[in-house]
């Protein structure tokens, strides 16, 4: 198993000092230390850096344009891959042509580094862009197919009850022949069984469920990507999940506090925004340990003694990274930056990483459940 880190640029309040100068700063300091943190994360040998495509989200997901952070990571970075994690498909969003052009322009600026995610985002964003979300799957497939017509036909013409485009010359094309890795975001088993079904690779962005959840998801997934009817020209069959990561020897209270933040701020977010129109009954179902998140009590030791969150010395990560590999998991993306860690724990966790977890991961066999424990683990 790799691992991958994953940036959604976190800025939590309180920002220091009144508006505007006190958001500005933060940001700006954000982004100066991601930069910093992900070019090590390249020398230690992470295999994928994602960032997102989020907008309006206060205090997390800072990152509206991850093709802009990833073009200046490409001049500044060796081998780590560039992955759009995503690129928000759906009409309303973003024009297909759009997406084909500066999803090609960070190939080629990082010669052929780049994973292309895809997908729909949630009503919050969809509503700001006027993103129609009764057709918001039917335009993601299109969209997708639309690109890589554009990477694949010199001269490209489209005309549907959705979308058209006059005869044009797309440009530039991507390096990677005939075009970069495609995935999908899914936080849902019927989203990984679309994306095995569709030859796409699987970016598991669940959280607040048990692994056991993680498990079934990936489970549907490959069991769809046994026949797949892949809707680009590259079929991918991989695994991506992420989750909080962070190396310390003993963690103190700020960053359990940390975690407590992260997780009350989604959890809200996600009542707010994605499970509105959902009784208590089928949100328990969705999110089974969201109730107590928003009544205030975040379960931060039963997220840690269930491996859902990767907190402790190299030991500790490497016997919690060997579950998400025992799982079906191909790349875990560690998701670093969150909460109030200061840039130098953040710096430490990804030589850890690096130096002490990836090695040990890499020669790991992996053990499916119910299957007699080999060599190695």
């Amino acid at each position: 198993m790799d691992l991958d880190v994953l940036y959604e640029i976190d800025v939590p309040k309180p920002w220091k000092g009144a508006h505007p100068h006190g958001q500005r700063a933060a940001e700006q300091r954000a982004y100066r230390e991601a930069v910093e943190q992900i070019r090590l994360a390249d020398k230690v040998g992470f295999r994928t850096v994602w960032a997102v495509e989020h907008h309006f989200r206060e205090g997390r997901s800072h990152c509206p344009a991850p093709e802009v952070l990833l073009g200046h990571l490409a001049a500044l970075t060796e081998r780590i891959r560039l992955g759009f994690g995503v690129t928000l498909t759906p009409f309303g969003f973003t024009p297909p042509q759009r997406i084909a052009e500066k999803v090609a322009a960070v190939d080629v600026l990082s010669g052929g580094r780049v994973e292309w995610g895809t997908g729909r985002s949630t009503p919050m964003e969809q509503t700001a862009f006027g993103v129609d979300r009764e057709q918001s799957r039917a335009d993601w497939r299109e969209a997708i197919e639309i690109v890589t017509g554009m990477w694949r036909e010199e001269y490209f013409a489209y005309d549907s009850p959705r979308f058209s485009f006059p005869r044009r010359m797309v440009t530039p094309k991507p390096v990677q022949d005939p075009h970069p890795p495609c995935w999908m975001a899914a936080t849902s088993p019927g989203s990984a069984e679309v994306a095995g079904a569709s030859g796409l690779g699987l970016l598991s962005f669940s959280i607040m469920q048990p692994l056991e959840a993680m498990a079934a998801q990936v489970a549907t997934y490959r069991e769809a990507a046994r026949t797949p009817r892949p809707i680009t020209d590259v079929t991918t069959d991989r695994v991506a999940a992420y989750t909080l990561v962070h190396a310390a020897d003993r963690p103190g209270a700020r960053v359990w506090d940390s975690v407590a933040w992260w997780y009350r701020n989604l959890a809200q977010f996600t009542l707010d925004w994605e499970l509105p129109h959902l009784d208590e009954a089928a949100r328990e179902r969705a999110f089974p340990l969201l109730t107590p998140i928003i009544e205030g009590s975040v379960p931060v030791e039963e997220f840690d003694t269930g491996d859902m969150i990767l907190i402790g010395d190299a030991d500790t990560i490497v016997r919690k990274a060997k579950r998400y590999a025992d799982l079906g998991v191909d790349q875990l993306i560690c998701y670093v930056q969150w909460g109030w860690l200061e840039h130098q724990e953040i710096l430490r966790t990804i030589e850890v990483l690096g130096k002490e977890v990836v090695p040990e991961l890499a020669s790991y066999t992996p053990n499916p459940p119910n299957t007699p424990k080999g060599p190695g683990a």
